[in-house]
């Protein structure tokens, strides 16, 4: 871990949090992730050996603990006290990104997506009593890839092996952008299947339902209207005061 050699307390706490991959990382454990697998899944294209580094960095920082599993088998992650006080500083940058920067296809691998969902923003309570697979086929840097959702017992598990019950539902994700942008909440469910970029096959019921049990669109959709508010409001600000910076460069000027 670097030093910029300055006091200041955002060049201190970026030494920290501005390695690559720690805001990820750190995520990963603020949502839940306590196993080096669970962490690893939501960050694809992270060598191991550089998770195992960064991880004894942020321990050596005071942002989480190490401790062994009970079995002896692998170690536990969590949060310290300094770790969880960097959930508003996640939460403010993820505001921004969804604010000022635009989703281009390198941010839309469909397996991240469907991780976020199954992880983070699985809506539980809405989920079929009975036991329902759903088989998702994809493109992952080019290549054909596929994984199924396993939803039983009041929870779900995303699966890279058929679980071997069979598909209820198939989801074939033709445009990796359609599926982002619904996540996100920028466009509707119906959209997306309108364009032909999400097709889905299965019973009547299951493809009504399936949208339903992702809570991230409507989370989006509220952040987007909260953003907008505050957009409107710089925008006035700017107008009153000309000597301020406009709030959207690009359309300054």
């Amino acid at each position: 871990m670097r030093s910029y050699q300055q006091y200041c307390p955002v060049a201190r706490g970026a030494e920290v949090f501005a390695e690559r991959w720690t805001p990820i990382i750190i995520r990963n454990i603020l949502f839940g992730c306590n196993t080096f697998n669970d962490i690893a899944d939501g960050a694809p294209g992270l060598s191991r050996s550089l998770l195992t580094k960064r991880l004894r960095e942020l321990e050596r920082a005071g942002v989480i603990t190490i401790t062994p599993k009970d079995d002896g088998h692998g170690s536990l992650y969590e949060p310290t006290e300094a770790g969880l006080a960097l959930e508003p500083v996640l939460n403010a940058l993820g505001a921004w990104g969804e604010m000022w920067m635009e989703v281009r296809p390198v941010h839309t691998e469909p397996g991240i997506v469907l991780w976020s969902w199954s992880e983070v923003y699985l809506r539980r309570e809405a989920l079929p009593e009975r036991r329902v697979v759903v088989r998702f086929n994809f493109e992952y840097r080019g290549r054909p890839d596929v994984a199924w959702l396993l939803i039983e017992n009041g929870d779900a598990e995303l699966c890279a092996t058929d679980p071997g019950y069979g598909d209820d539902l198939v989801v074939d994700v033709e445009d990796a952008m359609a599926l982002a942008r619904w996540h996100l909440g920028q466009i509707k469910w119906g959209d997306a299947l309108h364009s032909g970029g999400i097709v889905v096959k299965g019973t009547p019921e299951l493809r009504k339902a399936l949208p339903t049990w992702n809570r991230r669109p409507e989370m989006g959709e509220r952040l987007r209207a909260t953003q907008g508010n505050a957009r409107r409001i710089a925008e006035m600000v700017y107008q009153l005061d000309g000597t301020l910076t406009h709030p959207n460069p690009s359309s300054a000027g």
